[in-house]
């Protein structure tokens, strides 16, 4: 597929694939891929069905492209995180659920620790059908935040985690009922906390006395990413929504207020925002429309620029049940990670795009 922004130039092959991690380990670019499920024959049919036993894939960059460099136990695993303290790596994997049929979603998430030579496990942390973390930093304090939760099983609130300088400890709740991502950023100095929820109202949450406490509602439902960014003045918050139209929020001094509607209708799952010295530019990912009794996952995903307030399609690309997007070449390419087939299997490949702010491919 080529565009006039985005040109593919590499697939590999991934299963379920649900994330992906871009980072850097002694100058060489790596990812990980959290992978939900195998196809397996024994195993219910459909797209929450599979074999999730499964493995964190990991890659490297060699001779311009990304190859195999291992796996790490990661089972059913939706995301992972990359971050460091004090200039030591970790990978966080958040895990939704183990087995084959029937499915266990009380499940250990695992961290690891990068000793300088491989990736070793340092603290697992009990999770219930997680699907995010995200790390962050707030007055020089680590936090991770873990999007979670499953109705009708057992009640798991998403919740956040502090570093105490030897381990991750739980600091607070964040009511959900499908958690699915969180988002921190700042604002003329204090931090706020987005979580999207699938079937609870997804919130703005505000750092106040060494807790979060809750800002406003951001959106009813179907709630599924975030991408912060400022563009002419302005601050935006974009929102995916997973059942209806993705939209743009604008920041009035206290709180965030309706401005636009992206073009492109639901299924949205991800978002990353990229400013270039060519532009501003917001990618979108989408999973599937129709949701999981009807599911249609080969879709267009669209890649907005962004002109005084406005949000236009400058181009589209394919995806088979996209899950997530990364900038990785400095800038120069998009990884976008896929986690269904046309036929809802999981077998498929993500896929490497040339990225051109200047639109001349």
């Amino acid at each position: 597929m080529t565009g006039k922004y985005l040109r593919e130039v590499q697939r590999f092959a991934t299963s379920g694939a649900r994330g992906v991690a871009a980072f850097s380990l002694g100058g060489v670019e790596q990812l990980a891929i959290p992978q939900l499920a195998y196809d397996a024959p024994d195993s219910p049919s459909g797209m929450n069905g599979g074999n999730s036993n499964t493995d964190i894939l990991l890659l490297k960059r060699v001779g311009g492209e990304f190859v195999p460099d291992g796996r790490l136990p990661g089972v059913g695993a939706e995301d992972v995180e990359y971050f460091e303290i004090g200039g030591t790596p970790f990978l966080a994997g958040a895990c939704v659920r183990m087995g084959s049929g029937p499915y266990n979603h009380s499940v250990g998430q695992p961290i690891y620790r990068w000793d300088g030579e491989s990736w070793q496990p340092f603290q697992t942390v009990l999770g219930h059908a997680a699907k995010q973390w995200r790390h962050f930093v707030i007055d020089g304090e680590h936090h991770l935040a873990l999007a979670q939760g499953r109705p009708g099983e057992r009640e798991a609130s998403s919740a956040v985690y502090r570093w105490t300088g030897g381990e991750f400890e739980h600091w607070q709740d964040i009511p959900s009922r499908i958690g699915y991502n969180f988002h921190a950023f700042a604002i003329d100095g204090t931090t706020y906390l987005a979580h999207a929820d699938h079937l609870l109202p997804s919130h703005l949450y505000r750092w106040e006395a060494g807790k979060f406490v809750p800002h406003q509602s951001l959106m009813p439902a179907g709630g599924r990413a975030f991408a912060t960014f400022s563009s002419g003045g302005e601050r935006y918050l974009a929102m995916a929504n997973i059942e209806s139209d993705s939209v743009v929020l604008r920041w009035d001094g206290d709180r965030f207020v309706d401005h636009a509607v992206l073009d492109g209708g639901a299924g949205g799952r991800e978002l990353l925002a990229v400013d270039t010295p060519d532009g501003l530019f917001l990618v979108r990912v989408n999973f599937i429309t129709g949701g999981p009794r009807d599911p249609h996952p080969l879709l267009k995903s669209p890649l907005y620029r962004v002109e005084d307030g406005t949000f236009r399609i400058v181009d589209e690309y394919d995806t088979s049940g996209g899950t997530d997007v990364a900038l990785v070449g400095g800038g120069r390419q998009l990884v976008v990670s896929h986690g269904l087939n046309g036929g809802l299997g999981f077998a498929t490949e993500s896929v490497v795009y040339e990225f051109s702010p200047r639109g001349d491919l």
